[in-house]
């Protein structure tokens, strides 16, 4: 009975840092700081794939800013964005309808950048990254893990974002 009970004691003691870490606590909506972090990311970017993940960093500033123009400043023309059983098969179709939205979301959130890897094949660059947005809707606090594929061809014109595939599931 003894053991069972030090036993027990030991596991909820073990547990306790778990159960009260971030992700379970009540936060209000007017906690959330709008805002961006890169800086602790755990990043895999070799020096042939730097400048196209600079462009993903600005296309993600500019949503996340509400420009739009900017948006469309890193897209290719005939970008395919994929999303939640979604598609929008260019620019001008995400501009006009879908990108509002986004921009209008991400605009009151924190996003902090966890993970990204990159890797380079001639004019081709692929970006996989990992992400925590922390954002308030009808009043409720939501923390979701957001995942984000990106592929950039290297165009006349720099660097331009011409796939997009995003997944998120909230936190547990």
């Amino acid at each position: 009975m003894i053991l069972r009970m030090t036993s027990l004691a030991l596991a909820l003691a073990l547990a306790s840092p778990l159960a009260w870490a971030h992700g379970n606590e009540k936060h209000k909506p007017s906690q959330v700081e709008a805002g961006r972090e890169t800086a602790g990311a755990e990043q895999t970017v070799p020096p042939d794939a730097a400048d196209a993940v600079a462009v993903l960093e600005r296309f993600s500033a500019a949503l996340s800013a509400g420009d739009l123009e900017g948006v469309g400043a890193e897209l290719d023309p005939a970008v395919l964005i994929l999303e939640s059983g979604g598609a929008e098969r260019s620019r001008d179709e995400y501009l006009g309808g879908h990108a509002k939205h986004d921009a209008e979301f991400l605009k009151a959130a924190h996003i902090t950048l966890k993970r990204r890897t990159a890797q380079a094949s001639g004019d081709l660059v692929w970006v996989g990254s990992e992400s925590e947005i922390h954002a308030s809707k009808d009043d409720k606090m939501l923390m979701i893990s957001s995942t984000e594929t990106a592929i950039l061809r290297k165009t006349v014109q720099g660097w331009k974002i011409v796939h997009l595939h995003w997944s998120s599931r909230a936190q547990r």
